[in-house]
């Protein structure tokens, strides 16, 4: 099986192109994620400080992290 090319010859150029690449596609999932999300995510997090929300959005930024990450490998 023939290994994928390289976008650029240039190392370090493809690592900014491959961190641009998940970081956009990471914002784009998380404002999905908030849309579809069953309570105002900011106004429980900010305004009334609940743990419980904080740490359910950690897990889904941290899975949606390990998705784009395992894909772009």
């Amino acid at each position: 099986m023939r290994r994928a090319e390289a976008m650029t010859d240039l190392p370090f150029l493809n690592a900014m192109l491959y961190t641009a690449l998940g970081v956009t596609a990471f914002v784009v999932a998380f404002a999905i994620v908030v849309k579809l999300a069953p309570v105002q995510l900011w106004k429980q997090l900010v305004e009334e400080r609940n743990i419980a929300v904080a740490i359910v959005a950690g897990a889904v930024a941290l899975g949606l992290c390990w998705i784009i990450a395992a894909t772009m490998h």
